[in-house]
């Protein structure tokens, strides 16, 4: 097989499942060792579009949003802090933790990928909202973020300013949109065929297998 297999990852930087999934199909790329046959793509999708800039706190957000009571959600954090846990990734929730608009991560992770360092910045900005307790919307945390993976911050941030850029990401968000997607994390293999949520990793590797024997 000359070709890759291009897989695009349809997520939200301050989705819990988005990095549960990601580090489950990492795993399963990594146990098939087939790392050197896949190129992953990070497409961008805000879980909260009309988040204001000064944000909402998480318990409110997921109670208005999803109708879960408080203690459902101590119930499904302490889940996805165990998962995670086994899969080398950190959830720190605490009480006074926000929901963020994630616009301007997106433009950021467009520009990362430009350098071949989208994933860095990706598991980055995740580790930052979820493990740090830090805020994916201050341009500090961004500036921070990108001179951690090696990127130009001054080059990135000047994007967030950029009309060309932001279009550009709300056009990617539209493809997606239309190509159905209305939750993530949602992974496509080649454009043809897609998982959608954070799948086990033997399914992972059974789609992964599947889809190598037959190109």
């Amino acid at each position: 097989m000359t070709e890759k297999l291009k897989i695009d990852i349809v997520s939200d930087v301050v989705c819990p499942w988005c990095a549960i999934g990601y580090k489950r199909l990492e795993k399963a790329i990594t146990e098939l060792g087939i790392q050197d046959q896949v190129e992953i793509e990070w497409q961008p999708f805000e879980l909260n579009p009309n988040m204001p800039i000064t944000g909402q706190n998480v318990q409110e957000h997921i109670e208005e949003k999803y109708g879960a009571t408080l203690e459902q959600q101590k119930e499904s954090q302490q889940h996805m802090t165990d998962v995670g846990a086994e899969l080398g990734f950190t959830f720190d929730y605490f009480d006074d933790m926000r929901m963020v608009n994630t616009f301007d991560a997106h433009v950021l992770l467009e520009y990362a990928h430009k350098f071949g360092k989208q994933t860095e910045l990706k598991m980055k900005l995740m580790t930052s909202f979820f493990s740090e307790r830090k805020d994916v919307s201050d341009q500090s945390i961004l500036k921070q973020a990108l001179l951690d993976v090696g990127l130009n911050a001054e080059e990135g941030l000047a994007l967030l300013d950029n009309s060309e850029a932001r279009t550009e990401i709300k056009n990617k968000e539209k493809y997606w949109q239309q190509m159905g997607v209305s939750s993530v994390p949602t992974i496509v293999f080649n454009r043809k065929s897609a998982v959608t949520g954070a799948q086990p990793v033997d399914v992972f590797k059974s789609v992964l297998k599947e889809i190598l024997e037959t190109a």
